[in-house]
């Protein structure tokens, strides 16, 4: 495991990877928060590009909780199959959208324990919607944040839990909100899992971790 990383290069590190971003978006496409807790609920172990092919036709049909509820498992899994655990995930959507008519007047709550406890939102999900919809400085540890946590040193951990509490105990409490999105989209195109392009990485220099993969033949190092 790296070295932790020194807690005044925080935000430096955090202000490069940032690349001029100061307020990301998430790349779920969504047009209301009960869209959006779909596609999250459905961009569980599947990618965001895979959901965005989906979600198109599935809101097309049923745009709302009411229309959803109406649509009904049976309904919202064909529109779903090309995703992964798309049958799960057609009972959850569906068993969710029945619930927010029933508790809470088909609105998407905006506290964690009322989130937590629909159908297929866990505590990942539920931090997505309250950062992204309710402006709440959450962090969703998600595989890329996990990752990133642990092999910069930024905030180590053996459980997404563990990187969670540690990233809000680390990270300046105005950057928390917008360093959700800018580690999760640094972990997808920078930091990748396999190969991580250490050699275009402008937060190289506050990195900890010691084998930063080398400059590819052809290739120009990010000037930092």
């Amino acid at each position: 495991m790296p070295k932790l990383m020194k807690r005044a290069d925080i935000p430096a590190f955090l202000t490069a990877i940032s690349a001029g971003n100061p307020d990301p978006k998430t790349e779920l496409h969504y047009k209301t928060p009960f869209q959006l807790l779909v596609a999250v609920v459905l961009s569980a172990q599947t990618t965001d590009v895979a959901v965005n092919k989906v979600t198109p036709g599935l809101f097309a049909v049923a745009p709302d909780a009411a229309a959803m509820a109406r649509l009904g498992e049976a309904g919202i899994g064909p529109l779903i199959k090309t995703i992964g655990l798309w049958r799960a995930k057609a009972k959850n959507v569906a068993a969710l959208s029945q619930l927010l008519l029933e508790r809470h007047g088909a609105e998407v709550p905006g506290e964690r324990e009322a989130l937590e406890a629909l159908p297929g939102v866990g505590r990942k999900t539920a931090n997505v919607v309250l950062n992204e919809i309710f402006g709440l400085s959450t962090m969703a540890v998600d595989t890329h944040i996990f990752r990133l946590g642990n092999r910069t040193g930024l905030a180590p951990g053996t459980t997404p839990r563990a990187v969670e509490n540690q990233l809000l105990k680390r990270v300046p409490q105005e950057m928390l909100k917008p360093a959700h999105l800018w580690l999760i989209l640094h972990g997808r195109y920078i930091c990748k899992a396999r190969s991580p392009e250490c050699w275009r990485c402008p937060g190289a220099a506050w990195c900890m971790f010691k084998d930063k993969t080398p400059v590819p033949s052809g290739k120009k190092p990010v000037r930092r």
